[in-house]
């Protein structure tokens, strides 16, 4: 009985170390440890002609940078809520997941995009010829991760 229990903890532990390694599918991508606070209360922020943000609760704010070497990308995945992405250095190349044309979507430095998240899946690509480094602002549901990863590939695009 000793030895079953063992066994099945073996092959339990080898399954979810494989299911790891399979969820991790960057590559040439590092990010830094991201930075982040807990806004406690929902909030309504307006400057007429320019912003309205509101939050219907409490939120996460998180902040990352991210380096991506040439060849590099992300992997597909998809965030919880919304992401402001600002492009430091290098041309960022990103694709929609529900884009059946696989059109890119390319960013160059000094530039901003925002991703809508929702569990919206995308890749980022450095498909330049030097380092690619960009910052990232997620608003998340308090405790949620910035990123979940996107496993199979949405299959719209060759990659």
């Amino acid at each position: 009985m000793k030895i079953k229990r063992i066994l099945i903890l073996g092959i339990t532990t080898l399954g979810l170390l494989a299911g790891a390694a399979l969820a991790t599918p960057g590559f040439l991508a590092t990010g830094s440890t991201p930075v982040r606070g807990t806004v406690a209360a929902p909030f309504k922020v307006e400057v007429d002609g320019l912003v309205e943000l509101k939050t219907k609760a409490a939120i996460d704010v998180a902040d990352q940078t991210i380096t991506i070497q040439p060849g590099g990308h992300t992997g597909w995945h998809s965030h919880p809520g919304p992401a402001l992405v600002v492009i430091k250095t290098g041309t960022f190349t990103v694709y929609d997941g529900d884009d059946p044309t696989c059109t890119p979507h390319v960013f160059t430095a000094g530039q901003t995009f925002v991703d809508r998240g929702g569990g919206h899946p995308h890749i980022g690509r450095n498909e330049g010829e030097g380092p690619l480094e960009v910052s990232v602002t997620y608003l998340l549901p308090v405790g949620a991760g910035p990123r979940t990863d996107v496993t199979p590939a949405p299959g719209n695009c060759s990659f």
